[in-house]
């Protein structure tokens, strides 16, 4: 296992230092399901929804989260983020419950020192998190399930990908 590099020596928590790293192009897919009753879906689906397009809105409330990341992840840099994209699909596939569900694919880019998966992890986040604010009223029992880091490139690791690694 790599060693814990946000520690000091003394065991205190700490912001990495990147200065000596070389700036290279860098991207991140970040993914989660959020589950509900399949009448959920049909709304969101035919733009039902009281407070507006709900999956318009759950794009740029991801965008925004990548971008906010340091403000809410203690010790994550600040990055210059060159793209976030983000989709959508539709997961009809009833679970145990009888839920279907949306899923959302966040991909950060930049170039810079240090990687990006936080702010696509943050941005898959938060696209479930609005779903669910603009939702809540008709289902309450709405869960977020699955939120993870599907892919990295980049940096001095090369490239991760879930399926090929544990």
């Amino acid at each position: 296992m790599d060693e814990l590099t946000h520690f000091s020596e003394s065991g205190r928590a700490r912001m990495v230092d990147v200065s000596a790293k070389a700036p290279t192009e860098r991207s991140a897919t970040a993914s989660g399901i959020l589950r509900m009753q399949p009448a959920t879906l049909a709304r969101i689906r035919s733009r039902e929804v009281a407070k507006g397009n709900v999956l318009a809105v759950a794009d740029v409330g991801a965008v925004m989260a990548a971008k906010r990341t340091p403000d809410i992840i203690p010790m994550c840099h600040s990055i210059a983020l060159s793209g976030v994209d983000v989709s959508f699909s539709e997961v009809v596939e009833p679970d145990a419950q009888g839920c279907v569900g949306i899923k959302a694919v966040v991909v950060a880019r930049c170039v810079g020192q240090t990687g990006v998966e936080m702010e696509a992890l943050c941005g898959a986040n938060v696209a479930l998190l609005t779903i669910y604010d603009m939702c809540k009223a008709m289902d309450r029992g709405m869960r977020i399930e699955s939120v993870q880091l599907e892919e990295k490139r980049g940096g001095k690791t090369g490239v991760w990908s879930r399926g090929e690694s544990s």
